[in-house]
């Protein structure tokens, strides 16, 4: 198999940080974005049916982690855009009564397919004991009452656990961005619009290099002895550069996975610095 699952986060997070990058509306995003999940998605079907697997912890690899982030990303960011082209105002009471309602539907289908499920707390709980039974194909029990999606998978593309995986993953980044719709203290979107910043202050390296600074100061406990969270540094900084970074928690996950540096930009700034001095020498 060509695509692991760093090389397969690398491409989703380059393709993120490229769209972002040229100040897309949501709306935009959302949409191009699910292009090219779906075409991502397609070309790893093409590589596993045509290639197959090397071995039993190669296949369960690849639909208990690799999948997923695809097909969850692909979810989200579908789901996202159906929200945001139905959403009825731009702001007020509507606006927020709206985005509530959206918020209080998930919750309710977490709760109702998600949350009590067997293998929801098989999954969050990290086990991997029966990842055998749940991420290999051709092992699915339909004495569980399984939903009836299960019937229009694709056998050699499927074990429907990546499904429900993929499901966990895409419900979390919705419940973070709807969260933010409605709490205005936590929505930097607004608080950027309505106070603007100063034209001559502008960030000019990437958002992601933006989020590594940002937590890089609240690991360090660098501002205010470290208690005040993540979110209320990056809405500084955000007011200050007049710059929305979105997502900052998921985009954090991403470092978490990259490949070579994961301090790529703190790297650059101990570089910059260090030949800034030697040049006062």
């Amino acid at each position: 198999m060509k695509y692991s699952l760093q090389n397969v986060i690398l491409a989703i997070q380059n393709k993120e940080d490229k769209i972002s990058s040229q100040s897309k509306c949501i709306i935009d995003e959302a949409y191009e974005m699910t292009l090219f999940l779906q075409d991502l998605l397609f070309s790893v079907k093409d590589c596993v049916i045509k290639e197959d697997f090397r071995s039993d912890m190669e296949e369960i690899d690849f639909f208990r982690n690799i999948k997923p982030q695809i097909l969850g990303k692909l979810i989200y960011y579908n789901k996202l855009y159906r929200i945001e082209t139905t959403c009825p105002v731009s702001n007020g009471k509507m606006y927020y009564s709206y985005f509530s309602a959206q918020l209080a539907n998930l919750k309710k289908e977490y709760m109702a397919h998600i949350c009590n499920s067997d293998f929801y707390r098989y999954y969050r709980s990290g086990r991997t004991d029966r990842d055998h039974m749940y991420f290999k194909r051709g092992n699915i029990n339909y004495h569980d009452g399984l939903n009836s999606i299960v019937f229009e998978i694709d056998p050699e593309f499927s074990t429907f656990y990546d499904y429900k995986a993929a499901r966990i993953i895409s419900n979390e980044l919705l419940y973070t961005y709807l969260s933010t719709k409605i709490s205005p203290d936590e929505n930097p979107d607004l608080i950027v619009q309505k106070q603007g910043s100063s034209k001559d202050i502008f960030w000019t390296e990437s958002k992601n290099a933006l989020i590594e600074l940002i937590y890089a100061l609240y690991a360090s406990t660098a501002i205010s002895h470290g208690k005040i969270g993540i979110r209320k540094i990056s809405l500084m900084f955000q007011i200050l550069f007049g710059i929305s970074v979105g997502d900052v928690h998921h985009a954090f996950h991403r470092m978490k996975t990259r490949s070579g540096s994961r301090t790529a930009f703190l790297d650059q700034l101990k570089n910059s610095l260090e030949e800034y001095m030697d040049k006062d020498l």
